[in-house]
């Protein structure tokens, strides 16, 4: 088992939550509002984009760009159309 990382942002007031867990298969969970929604694997280095919505009316697609890299994972909310976020880690 690898090293879990956790990552988390707020976008219009919804909860993106992403665990990434490193090894050499790169497991990746995403949750919106506490629920999981997306999931995607990767090996080694090479980045990985799971795609999600957000549950507003109508539903709102965005992506978390996971890029494992050596040492701390980098984690990025993308919607299209506005400017990236980064997600910040977090403690779970």
């Amino acid at each position: 088992m690898g090293r879990r990382h956790h990552f988390h942002v707020e976008y219009v007031g919804h909860s993106v939550s992403a665990t990434v867990e490193a090894g050499h298969t790169v497991l990746v969970e995403v949750l919106v509002d506490g629920k999981e929604t997306g999931h995607g694997t990767t090996h080694d280095d090479h980045p990985v984009t799971v795609h999600v919505e957000l549950p507003t009316d109508p539903p709102t697609p965005v992506s978390v760009r996971v890029t494992p890299a050596p040492g701390v994972p980098r984690c990025i909310l993308e919607v299209p159309g506005a400017e990236d976020h980064v997600m910040s880690p977090a403690r779970f």
